[in-house]
């Protein structure tokens, strides 16, 4: 099962890389990895523990009220019935372990990582455990594509060219009787549905000043009408919906396991702009230019880092595109991270490009 995969993939990490083990709490769903790791049928209510060693077979401590919702998950079922008896089993369980990797950053440095409470980890650490990071440890076993994500990916890229090369195009055809964002954001919400394509929330359809906000999302009221001599932004993400090369991928990528969560599509996610006119000015050039060439510089660094056999860590590709935009003059207005990961959600759990937010050291 995908599932089983996933504890063989952790547990290979953790033989490599010295940890005892790794325990994954959730409670209602705070904890994203954990239904990725652990499938579940039906709600859960109550605190829940997966202990997986670094040998041996996974352990999972569920309420006696959710024991019967974790019947495929692939882990020995321990069950409590009270807060004592929980505490007990977590000790018992933790037993002769020294250090557990949990999803936990120090100083919450990386937020996407740090998912347990506070109080939690002073629980674990009451029981003589240390507690670690589980950031490249959680990367490994969990947010690595399959072949049938890979292929599906690329098919909804494709897509989203398109989809923006027809937007602009409605543009052009629709200037005359008056389009709006808001017009353009559904054009390629209609799309999207023709393509069998589906995004949580989106696209972005920005013109002028409103293209400084990373999140703005026109509404039916209140968005600008494009007119000649506009700046354009359109930002739109998209994944396939029931990908079925993606729910049973013919095999593995390599070192990569057939997980739970990769039961679905991954999204493709990409910003273009466009000038309402014939010709571009030079300014809008000019700044075009610049983060096309930060761009480049991080995409070069990575690619001649993977040919020397050389480890990167997120926080140094954004390094380089935020060094180069220093250079031309511009470094106190790039107010963003240079990118982020891209999984079952547009913003994965994966690495992300990023000095500037937090340090991410993936």
């Amino acid at each position: 099962m995908a599932h089983n995969a996933v504890y063989q993939s952790a547990q290979d990490y953790m033989c490599q890389h010295g940890l005892p083990g790794w325990l994954i709490y959730d409670y209602r769903r705070s904890n994203p990895i954990f239904p990725q790791v652990v499938p579940a049928s039906g709600h859960v209510t109550r605190p829940c523990f997966l202990y997986l060693a670094a040998t041996g077979p996974a352990r999972l401590l569920v309420h006696h009220v959710d024991a019967g919702k974790f019947a495929d998950s692939g882990a020995q079922l321990l069950v409590y019935r009270d807060r004592n008896g929980m505490i007990n089993s977590l000790g018992r369980m933790l037993s002769g372990a020294s250090q557990v990797a949990m999803e936990y950053s120090p100083q919450n440095a990386l937020p996407r990582v740090s998912r347990v409470d506070g109080g939690t980890i002073e629980l674990v650490r009451s029981l003589g455990v240390e507690v670690v990071s589980s950031a490249d440890l959680m990367q490994y076993a969990t947010q690595r594509w399959t072949p049938g994500q890979l292929e599906g990916h690329r098919r909804s890229a494709d897509l989203l060219g398109k989809i923006v090369n027809q937007a602009f195009q409605y543009i052009g055809e629709q200037m005359a009787s008056g389009v709006t964002e808001y017009d353009v954001a559904e054009f390629i919400r209609r799309r999207f549905a023709e393509e069998n394509l589906e995004a949580a929330d989106g696209p972005i359809v920005a013109i002028n000043a409103h293209s400084s906000d990373p999140h703005y999302e026109p509404s039916a009221q209140g968005s600008s009408l494009v007119r000649p001599g506009d700046w354009v932004l359109i930002d739109l993400w998209a994944k396939e919906i029931d990908n079925p090369d993606s729910l049973l991928p013919d095999s593995p990528l390599p070192d990569s396991p057939l997980m739970e969560a990769s039961a679905g599509s991954v999204y493709a996610d990409i910003t273009w702009v466009a000038y309402v006119g014939d010709s571009v000015p030079a300014r809008h050039q000019e700044i075009f230019d610049i983060v096309i060439g930060s761009r480049d510089a991080a995409l070069a660094y990575l690619q001649e880092s993977y040919r020397q056999g050389v480890t990167v860590q997120g926080w140094q590709a954004d390094e380089v595109a935020r060094e180069h935009i220093s250079q031309k003059g511009y470094g106190e207005y790039f107010t963003h991270r240079l990118g982020h990961s891209i999984s079952y959600e547009v913003h994965g759990e994966a690495v992300n490009l990023d000095g500037f937010e937090t340090h991410d050291t993936r």
